[in-house]
């Protein structure tokens, strides 16, 4: 599906070689908070199936126009208190004043969480971004105002393709050099469907002179119509050989989620040939096609004690 891996130095730029020879890659999840009960459980039945797996961190999102703000903590506060995983906090900058945003941040640093990711976040359905009055306008001002708070690890986001409010691709460029500058520790990308967009993504970051982790973000097509529906939304291509692949699997839930693995698979050992072996996945609360994907990578659980045939 995808062309074959070429020469390249992003190993030595990026700083993404593999801890010993042989190893899987890293991975990082993201977990999307709660509304309901039911949604409770099954986010915390994922959580307990992916925690075996050591993930370098996992992620907790926060949802648009700030709307789960107060269970995206309390979710990040219970893995902390309960797990063994690291935490890192969605937090924006919309909806809420600057006091709010850094109490916020204090409360989980006062907890023992360490990372952040760091987003301006977005608006109401329907409506334009504007800054709230006296609030942290952009990212990198989010960043900046968290680095005064306290040594948190910063996670900010980053567009392969192009955020769809930028001006144009070079303007992107600098916004996120701007988050770097003010204090980011790596950026994590918008998923993507084409590793050589992430490739040609990364030459031109070291070409403007970032070199700080760009970690890839991915996203299991295990309901290709809410993918297609999401993807048009932020900008990102859909390839056409990727929805003849999922013609027709409407009602075979099965069969979506082995060619979602599939997919997916193939993306990271396209990506490994280029050099890069660090990978965060959105789990959309769905544990299988994450875990499936960690087996087929090498990655399994620390603890276990046996091989299952």
């Amino acid at each position: 599906m995808f062309p074959a891996p070429q020469s390249c130095l992003l190993t030595e730029r990026y700083g993404t070689t593999p801890q010993h020879e042989g190893a899987g890659p890293a991975l990082s999840f993201e977990f999307v908070p709660s509304r309901t009960k039911a949604q409770e459980q099954r986010l915390w039945q994922c959580i307990r199936r992916l925690e075996p797996l050591s993930p370098r961190f996992v992620s907790v999102t926060y949802g648009v126009g700030g709307t789960t703000r107060t269970s995206t903590q309390d979710t990040v506060m219970r893995l902390k208190r309960e797990t063994t995983l690291a935490p890192a906090a969605h937090l924006t900058c919309v909806g809420a004043p600057r006091e709010a945003v850094d109490e916020m941040a204090r409360n989980y640093w006062q907890a023992g969480v360490r990372h952040i990711v760091a987003l301006r976040g977005d608006p109401p359905a329907g409506q334009a971004y504007t800054p709230h009055p006296g609030g942290y306008a952009y990212a990198s001002d989010l960043v900046a105002g968290l680095r005064r708070i306290a040594d948190f690890e910063i996670s900010v986001a980053a567009y392969p393709e192009t955020h769809p409010a930028a001006m144009s691709a070079a303007a992107d460029l600098d916004n996120l050099k701007c988050k770097f500058d003010a204090g980011a520790t790596r950026a994590i990308t918008q998923y993507f469907f084409d590793p050589i967009l992430y490739v040609r993504f990364l030459d031109r970051c070291h070409a403007a002179g970032v070199t700080a982790p760009i970690v890839p973000g991915l996203m299991p097509v295990t309901n290709y119509t809410q993918v297609a529906r999401f993807s048009a939304a932020c900008g990102v291509d859909v390839p056409a050989w990727l929805t003849r692949l999922f013609e027709g699997t409407q009602n075979n839930r099965e069969l979506r989620r082995t060619l979602a693995c599939v997919v997916m698979a193939e993306q990271v050992r396209i990506l490994q040939g280029y050099g890069v072996n660090e990978f965060h996945i959105s789990t959309l609360n769905a544990p299988e096609p994450a875990h499936t994907i960690a087996h087929i990578l090498g990655v399994r659980p620390i603890c276990a004690g046996k091989t299952d045939f």
